[in-house]
């Protein structure tokens, strides 16, 4: 076991990169804070719509009631909230956390859009460290955001401290293909049509760039879902959308 001025001292990915742990938060907000314009429509741009399938099969999982308390986790620009907030007809509580601000200015512009900014709270915020006591929330979401954290048992811990029992855990991310032609097609696209589509769009191929890389070095199913389980969220179950594409874990706090 490395002792804590070894951790200091050692790297984490940032997309194909080894960079120093304490350098990769500032990195990852500087790709978040650049894309925020236009990262909804990249999403669309990018999944062909698929990302708005992948979110309902979320809340489904989630089946979410009336009087909820819901924190989403780098929820910058609002969908799960949003969506959440629809499924219980405006009657719970959502709070968006993530540390870009400028994705949480535009979570915010959109929440006003829809008349929704009295019932979400938006905080920056550390997901490895959040700022809420234990067991206020009845469920927890994070969706395509935790391989952007740096240390993702921390996240997964601090998620299941602040969840009652009886809270439920969901994890929507990119993940690895099963279907081996399905792998060579989705590579292709990735390395060569998501970058350039973040040139022409976003104006920044290089965040683009990183984010595919990010998927690339995620943990497959099965390895999320044991660390998922180590930190202490029982009834892991997995499921895989388009061919692995994304995945969708779930667990509980018993």
């Amino acid at each position: 076991m490395p002792s804590r001025e070894e951790k200091i001292k050692g790297t984490a990915d940032f997309g194909f990169r080894d960079v120093p742990e304490r350098d990769k938060p500032s990195l990852v907000r500087a790709v978040f804070d650049s894309v925020a314009p236009r990262y909804d429509l990249m999403n669309d741009l990018m999944s062909g719509g698929l990302h708005r399938l992948w979110k309902a099969a979320l809340i489904d999982r989630l089946m979410p009631r009336p009087g909820m308390a819901l924190l989403d986790l780098a929820g910058g620009t609002g969908d799960i909230a949003f969506r959440f907030l629809d499924a219980v007809k405006r009657q719970g509580h959502a709070v968006v956390l993530d540390a870009s601000p400028a994705m949480l200015a535009v979570g915010r512009d959109r929440a006003m859009d829809r008349g929704l900014l009295g019932a979400i709270e938006w905080i920056s915020g550390d997901a490895e460290a959040l700022p809420f006591p234990d067991r206020t929330f009845d469920a927890c979401t994070i969706a395509f955001g935790l391989r952007n954290v740096t240390h993702k048992d921390r996240a997964l811990a601090e998620a299941r401290r602040v969840l009652r029992p009886g809270g439920r855990f969901l994890c929507l991310e990119f993940s690895h293909v099963v279907l081996p032609l399905l792998d060579q097609l989705y590579r292709r696209y990735s390395f060569s049509v998501v970058p350039w589509l973040g040139a022409q769009v976003a104006g920044d191929r290089e965040a683009y760039e990183y984010l595919v890389e990010s998927i690339r070095r995620f943990p497959d199913q099965e390895t999320l879902s044991g660390m998922i389980a180590t930190a202490g969220l029982e009834r892991v179950q997995l499921r895989n959308l388009s061919g692995g594409i994304a995945a969708l874990h779930s667990a509980w706090r018993i």
